[in-house]
């Protein structure tokens, strides 16, 4: 009578948990089994991160696009339209010296067509322009003049300077391939992150599964023991064990259903899903015969990722710093050159006939005497950090390889570890298989049983964690080397599509 009231508690407690469990799971609205591979395609086409490393690309490619355009030439039309002016203006008489204030009472209309050209070699600026003004004058001295320069090329050239068409040439497309190579491995990125979430998914789910299946054996053994205990052949401590695992089995329900929640949504955030949608994840158990090698993973690396195009980028610009700091300590002079054709007159249809040569040549020049050593702090300066960026990037070449020899040792391993983990599962199962029938029999203690479940349970956990593992390193090792080691080829994107 005293067994069966203590019974009563855990009853009612396994009452209580398992209808709950079994009513949450059937909330879900919408389901749909996925595959690894169909989950990361629809990461890669609607997630948020998808969407900002797209947006980080565009924002590259329209950087690159504004370079390439201030290379080419420019057209500008330009002018000054209905500026009238009536007021006084305090003037010189170059006869006496005597300032005097004059009426100024006029309106000016100007128009005018220019075309410049960068020089990308110099670093100088090259214009071809035509203009026309006019000016109407009132008061008591009306008349209209007219103005044209109706052609005019001028050039203007800064000697010994810094010249940034120059470095812009050389930094600017390799920034705009680290975008491209940055974007290719957002994407990888993505990858690995769906691995994760899939396989964390695939788990809970598989826990919970475990932790059900568990619960039911359990409830028929602990009936089989109930009748054994009266028969002396099962003591009351094993008894106990047993409605102590079920108790625990049905908490586990319920903790498991909860995690199947908490990743189904974390999953669902990088698929761009709501939550009413659940994913049911499916296994692919058959991996590639595949061994990598470093050799190849590294020279891949150097050639494809943003690692090496990121270095370059930052010892380009480290030098392009020492040659602006040089340039602007040193002496600055500046050629302007003008060379064209220019009349005045009172009548539009004579202003063009005839017009007149016009040169114009001079330099202008800066020369630092005493700066009390501001040009050479500058240039020390901007030398010590070039020195640094130097030292950083061989650390990171040293820091790199490090780390795709242990990403190409882990991969290589991973393949022989999913295989004995998928036949530690299978002895696992078996040997909880045969341990519910010797149970059964009354050959099998109940801690037996107890301890063949746990291995069970540990070998389906591992098999699966191995086999999320073996995708986690392919994919990572794709993401430093841009590189389809299944298919032999390279990663890629149609990045024309991207931009239009």
């Amino acid at each position: 009578m005293g067994t069966k009231v203590a019974w009563k508690p855990v009853l009612i407690c396994l009452l209580l948990f398992v209808p709950h469990c079994v009513f949450a799971q059937t909330e879900k609205i919408s389901v749909r089994p996925l595959s690894l591979n169909e989950a990361i395609g629809i990461a890669h086409t609607q997630s948020v991160s998808a969407l900002e490393a797209r947006n980080e690309f565009i924002s590259a490619y329209w950087q690159y696009r504004s370079y390439k355009a201030s290379m080419l030439p420019s057209m500008n039309l330009y002018g000054n339209v209905m500026s009238f002016d009536r007021s006084l203006t305090l003037l010189q008489d170059y006869t006496t010296g005597q300032m005097l204030y004059a009426k100024s009472y006029n309106l000016q209309n100007s128009l005018g067509l220019s075309i410049k050209q960068s020089v990308p070699f110099t670093g100088g600026t090259i214009s071809v322009y035509s203009d026309l003004s006019r000016i109407d004058q009132f008061g008591a001295t009306k008349g209209i003049t007219w103005y044209s320069q109706p052609f005019t090329i001028s050039y203007t050239q800064s000697l010994f300077s810094y010249n940034q068409f120059k470095w812009d040439k050389k930094i600017s497309p390799k920034e705009y391939e680290l975008g491209k190579r940055r974007y290719l491995e957002s994407l990888e990125q993505i990858t690995v992150d769906v691995v994760g979430c899939f396989y964390e998914l695939l788990q809970a789910k598989n826990n919970y599964q475990i932790a059900l299946s568990n619960y039911e054996n359990t409830l028929q053994l602990r009936s089989i023991a109930g009748e054994r205990l009266k028969l002396g052949r099962v003591t009351k401590d094993e008894l106990l064990k047993l409605e102590l695992n079920m108790l625990k089995d049905s908490i586990s329900i319920n903790e498991m259903a909860i995690k199947i929640r908490e990743a189904q949504m974390q999953l669902n955030s990088l698929l761009g899903y709501d939550e009413s949608f659940e994913v049911n994840p499916i296994i692919t158990e058959e991996l590639p015969q595949l061994e990598i090698d470093y050799n190849t993973v590294i020279n891949k690396s150097l050639e494809k990722s943003s690692f090496s195009v990121s270095n370059e980028l930052n010892l380009l610009n480290a030098e392009s710093d020492v040659a602006k700091a040089k340039a602007q300590r040193g002496i600055s002079v500046s050629l302007v050159a003008r060379l064209g054709l220019s009349k005045t007159d009172s009548k539009l249809k004579r202003v063009y006939s005839s017009p007149l040569d016009q040169e114009v040549v001079g330099l202008s020049f800066s020369i630092p005497i005493f700066d009390w050593g501001l040009g050479h702090g500058r240039v020390q300066k901007a030398m010590a950090a070039q020195k640094v960026s130097k030292a950083k990037v061989l650390q990171s070449e040293s820091d790199y390889r490090r780390k795709i020899f242990m990403a190409v040792g882990q991969f290589n391993n991973q393949r022989q570890q999913c295989i004995a983990s998928k036949r530690a599962q299978t002895l696992a199962l078996e040997r909880y298989g045969l341990m519910v029938e010797k149970f059964r029999s009354g050959k099998a203690t109940v801690t037996d049983l107890m301890d063949a479940q746990s291995e069970k349970d540990a070998a389906i956990q591992k098999y699966i964690t191995d086999i999320g593992n073996f995708w986690i390193y392919y994919y990572s090792i794709r993401q430093l080397t841009l590189y389809d080691f299944i298919e032999n080829k390279d990663v890629s994107v149609d990045f024309d599509a991207i931009i239009h």
